[in-house]
């Protein structure tokens, strides 16, 4: 029993040795380029060795990609409780901004566009494990917001989408196309809070819709 206990930890830091070192040479190659023999190459071991823990290269890059989507959803939402709008809505943009502005966001982007047309079933589980589960708990806390009176959002989904939007702003479609630097903590922040800034003055019930001062002095 002890023995099964020890091997499970080590099974996994294996498991999580494999998908970083795939992540390095997909995103320096691209999915095309790369073999289970490039991957075993820079990971210092046998093909064979990868083969138990990842039946192809597809199986393989599919787990990379939850993998970023899990952590990047995960931060999103763990901001998400029944508190003050702003400072809850705070706790979600900056996390999302940081994961979509990372390198490895960007670049797992680049990666998934180009081999949108041969494999769109990795494009399709990016999107429904990291975007879509995003926003749809954002949805949630905003009808939760709405049914206690902080917010006045006649339609909480598009009010999600909306958000998502003002915290993109114009860096989404710049990045990618490497016509900006990625954001510091700084900007990320500073952007975050224009995002939340101007979504409490649009859907803010009451007093609560003008929130920067709050948000200034809470950071």
């Amino acid at each position: 029993m002890v023995k099964s206990m020890s091997v499970a930890p080590k099974r996994s830091r294996r498991r999580e040795a494999i998908i970083n070192a795939a992540r390095q040479v997909f995103f320096e190659s691209g999915y095309t380029a790369v073999s289970m023999s490039s991957i075993a190459a820079r990971l210092g071991g046998s093909k064979g060795a990868l083969y138990n823990y990842f039946g192809n290269k597809e199986e393989l890059f599919e787990a990379l990609v939850r993998d970023f989507c899990t952590r990047w959803a995960d931060g999103m939402l763990a901001g998400i409780v029944e508190r003050y709008p702003a400072e809850r809505l705070m706790g979600f943009a900056e996390p999302y901004l940081t994961h979509l502005f990372s390198e490895e966001g960007v670049k797992l982007i680049s990666v998934l566009v180009s081999e949108s047309h041969r494999n769109p079933r990795f494009s399709r589980i990016f999107y429904e494990v990291g975007p879509v589960r995003g926003r749809e708990g954002l949805r949630a806390y905003l009808e939760a917001c709405k049914a206690q009176g902080l917010i006045n959002a006649p339609n909480c989904a598009l009010a999600a989408v909306q958000f998502l939007a003002l915290c993109r702003g114009s860096t989404d479609p710049e990045l990618p196309l490497n016509l900006t630097l990625p954001a510091t903590l700084t900007e990320i922040h500073a952007q975050a809070t224009q995002a939340v800034d101007t979504f409490m003055r649009l859907y803010g019930a009451g007093s609560r819709r003008v929130v920067s001062s709050k948000l200034s002095a809470s950071s």
